[in-house]
């Protein structure tokens, strides 16, 4: 009776542990639209590297669900020196996908490789306030400030930790410390994340596998979904959600985006070197009918911050160019000298849907008012190559946010920015945003913000056009994923199939 028991027991363990096996080595199938050009964390910012890399690189803070700074590579820090000096405790035992436990020397690499010129990173402006990385001992970082930072904790969270020597080609291969590695990827088809079995949180990843499948129609991943043949379409559009609303096995998520569209303006090609002209642009433009004609009325008309962002966001009626009027858009041409129609070719990046169907009706718009406009409908490739140098008059897009103004305005706007590839320069936005940054009071950061806005916001290098509704689609046995605001899928780790 004894042996029998035994013999039981042993057989019930076995069976569990089957079933635990089983459950890890689950693989989630993930439907995307496009494929990253590349992958390397500190120079590719496309939202296609992003949803992969959030789920195989890290930070020393994360970003949680509810837009909070929260610790990850880093378990605490200490701010002192009137915050000047910020000291990280890292968390032990990390290690990364190659094998080896990360040290301080790792976080100081990989600061320095971001502000490093020769990298050219669009992250760097967000970092040029570290003047010196020390790294007193294997588990402690020392960032000292040449000014106190406020944004500072939530940007890091960008920064993703890379080995000292990666040993890689980090375009095309990943070394990180985040749930998944990377396994294989064939372009334009698919990329599999499997497990990282060394990750230092107890319990995850739950999922043995993500396999983020590259199906560029729209329609082919809704039928995916509907079919079954893919659990998770991480960013829906407008249309399709609708669509999927109801659907059985189906649930469709939602949260106010952070990610925006725009009408980027190259200000060293005449004449959108005259702010009249930049101005005539934002006139021209009818964004409430863009929020139905695109987002079918899930959306609300841009300015330069998200109306997530509630403590931040100068509401889009106190900007006079909002109101759509294409007579005074040819009355700003004509008094800026411009012979009309003013002819401009637009740059589009065609893996994006929304920038997409946005640049039709805003090339609809901008035609009555002066302009004659063509799209250029551009490969992901080609698109990201040109706007990195400035080769553009003009061009439609998909931005994403952040969760403090910082994170876009600085980088953006300011004079040499990492990511003002318009070449705009304003001396008085420039001394705001460096006072904005530098202050820790949250009334004067707000007051600053709010001029920088309303400076930008008719006259700047950039159309602002729509915040959409963000919607994700999942089957319904999908347990643990959430859509968050920044577009991140960091959800993934604790995410499960039942």
């Amino acid at each position: 009776m004894f042996l029998r028991s035994l013999r039981t027991a042993a057989a019930a363990a076995s069976l569990a542990v089957l079933l635990m096996g089983s459950a890890s080595a689950q693989t989630l199938e993930i439907a995307t639209d496009a494929s990253p050009s590349g992958l390397d964390p500190h120079l590719a910012t496309a939202f296609a590297t992003i949803l992969i890399n959030g789920n195989i690189y890290e930070g020393l803070t994360a970003i949680d669900t509810d837009l909070r700074t929260v610790p990850a590579l880093a378990t605490e820090w200490t701010v002192t020196d009137e915050g000047k000096t910020y000291t990280f405790k890292l968390r032990p035992n990390v290690a990364f996908h190659n094998g080896k436990v990360m040290t301080s020397a790792d976080v100081a690499a990989s600061v320095r490789r971001v502000v490093n010129p020769q990298t050219g990173s669009p992250l760097a402006s967000r970092f040029v306030v570290i003047d010196t990385v020390e790294t007193p001992d294997a588990g402690t970082v020392v960032l000292r400030l040449k000014e106190p930072a406020a944004p500072l904790l939530s940007q890091l969270a960008s920064l993703a930790v890379l080995p000292a020597e990666p040993g890689v080609d980090l375009g095309r291969q990943t070394v990180g410390t985040g749930p998944f590695r990377l396994t294989q990827w064939v372009p334009d088809t698919f990329l599999m994340l499997e497990k990282h079995a060394a990750y230092w949180e107890a319990g995850l990843p739950k999922l043995g596998a993500l396999k983020f499948n590259i199906v560029p129609d729209a329609t082919a991943r809704q039928v995916g979904l509907a079919g079954g043949t893919y659990h998770l379409i991480p960013v829906v559009e407008p249309a399709i959600a609708q669509t999927l609303q109801g659907r059985p096995g189906v649930q469709v998520q939602n949260t106010q985006d952070l990610a925006y569209t725009l009408i980027g303006i190259n200000t060293t090609k005449p004449p959108f070197d005259n702010p009249a002209v930049r101005e005539a642009i934002n006139t021209a433009v009818d964004r409430s009918q863009i929020v139905q004609a695109v987002l079918f009325g899930r959306g609300e008309p841009g300015g330069p911050l998200s109306p997530g962002l509630k403590d931040w966001a100068v509401p889009t009626s106190e900007f006079p160019c909002y109101r759509p009027d294409a007579a005074k858009a040819r009355q700003l041409l004509q008094g800026a000298g411009v012979t009309l129609p003013l002819k401009v070719t637009m740059n589009v990046i065609g893996s994006l849907p929304l920038a997409v169907e946005s640049s039709q009706v805003v090339q609809a718009q901008m035609n009555q008012a002066g302009f004659e406009v063509t799209l250029n409908v551009q490969e992901q490739g080609r698109f990201i190559q040109d706007w990195r140098a400035s080769n553009f008059e003009v061009f439609a897009s998909l931005n994403g946010g952040g969760v403090d103004p910082d994170d876009y305005l600085y980088r953006t706007f300011r004079t040499g920015g990492s990511t003002n590839v318009f070449k705009y320069s304003d001396p008085q936005l420039d001394a705001l945003l460096d006072r904005a940054r530098s202050t820790a009071d949250m009334g004067q950061r707000q007051a600053l913000y709010r001029q920088a806005q309303q400076a930008l916001a008719c006259r700047g290098p950039i159309a602002h056009l729509t915040y959409s509704t963000l919607f994700a689609a999942h089957r319904q046995n999908v347990e643990g994923f959430t859509v968050m605001p920044t577009r991140s899928t960091r959800s993934l780790r604790s995410a499960s199939l039942r």
